[in-house]
């Protein structure tokens, strides 16, 4: 049961990261900053590494690669459909939004599922990596809420998907006593979130928040936002 305790900490950690972009939601591009390099950060220190690792057991690099690439451009695709086909502006907007906290709720799910996977090799490397997932869950909680409240979500919108955020490690832990995935699987689906994440940060949340606050601050934010999740994952390696 101890996978299961520690991904009530990945609960606290997500909701408290989520909670203060929305008390600070009227400094909404400044955390934007931060948003964009968490989930950069999440891409070249946490996703990438582990999709090569697990998925070269059995895929070669190019075919991890090109499931990155591939994954990028679904979620451009989606990006860009759900504002074709939306006569609205407005429920355009919120489209783009749940697309995006969605991915990021699968993305938490998955972390779930890398916990308990990892307690399935062994209780010390579950540790490491329930620790890690703790740490940069806090920037998901952020993440979550700052692409509802950027595409015009309400608080209403932006609390409903950060408790589903919060949520998803712990469902995703509980899953793997019933089943386990296969590493080469596992790889292969963090590969295809990395496509993901390199879409929604780089080409969404980093031009966004540099159009809601274009000072220096916002750059810096971006710089601390990856030098949390590169902490973050360093931490787990000891």
């Amino acid at each position: 049961m101890l996978p299961v305790l520690l991904s009530i900490f990945t609960f606290l950690s997500t909701l408290g990261g989520g909670l203060l972009a929305i008390k600070f939601k009227d400094k909404l591009g400044i955390i934007l900053g931060f948003s964009a390099g968490a989930v950069i950060g999440v891409v070249f220190f946490d996703l990438l590494p582990e999709s090569f690792s697990l998925g070269e057991k059995q895929y070669s690099i190019s075919v991890i690669s090109m499931v990155i690439a591939a994954g990028f451009l679904f979620y451009m695709l989606l990006d860009r459909l759900s504002v074709l086909h939306t006569h609205q502006h407005e429920e355009s907007h919120n489209n783009r939004g749940r697309i995006g906290a969605g991915s990021l709720s699968i993305h938490s799910f998955l972390d779930g599922v890398a916990i308990g996977v990892a307690f399935q090799v062994s209780v010390p490397i579950g540790i490491l990596i329930a620790v890690a997932v703790i740490a940069h869950d806090f920037a998901d909680g952020v993440n979550t809420v700052s692409v509802i409240l950027k595409e015009g979500g309400k608080n209403k919108q932006a609390y409903q998907w950060l408790l589903a955020d919060a949520i998803a490690p712990i469902a995703g832990v509980v899953s793997t006593l019933f089943f386990k995935i296969p590493d080469a699987l596992f790889g292969i689906l963090l590969a295809l979130f990395s496509g993901f994440f390199l879409y929604l940060g780089a080409s969404d949340l980093l031009p966004e928040s540099r159009e809601k606050h274009p000072g220096f601050l916002v750059t810096i934010m971006t710089i601390l936002g990856v030098g949390l999740l590169y902490f973050a994952t360093m931490l787990a390696r000891f």
